[in-house]
């Protein structure tokens, strides 16, 4: 039951951060952009990339809802699958991200 709760408040947790990314364009809360330079900075689009990244950390709190109702529910099986898609759709997330200069201004 604890440990239930302990998934819901990580992703409650990823959801405010989806939403100060998302919403309150906080950039700097972004890995890798905080500390590039201001010349790195200028080649990308902030609107898109903090869209793309809020989009990213609101999936992973979804993923975290499954093994919480696993956790509830004693199923087991629910719990590994949550977590399997939170690795997942990290790893989906970094290709996506990292291929096709998705978030470089044109």
């Amino acid at each position: 039951m604890v440990l239930a709760f302990f998934h819901l408040a990580l992703a409650l947790f990823l959801v405010l951060l989806g939403c100060l990314i998302k919403y309150g364009k906080v950039a700097w809360l972004i890995s890798g952009y905080n500390t590039s330079s201001k010349e790195a900075k200028a080649q990308y689009d902030v609107e898109a990339l903090c869209r793309g990244v809020g989009h990213f950390m609101f999936a992973l709190a979804g993923t975290l809802l499954i093994p919480a109702t696993g956790r509830l529910f004693n199923a087991e099986w629910a719990i590994h699958t949550g977590w399997i898609l939170f690795v997942l759709a990290t790893i989906v997330f970094l290709i996506y991200a990292n291929t096709g200069n998705r978030y470089k201004k044109a």
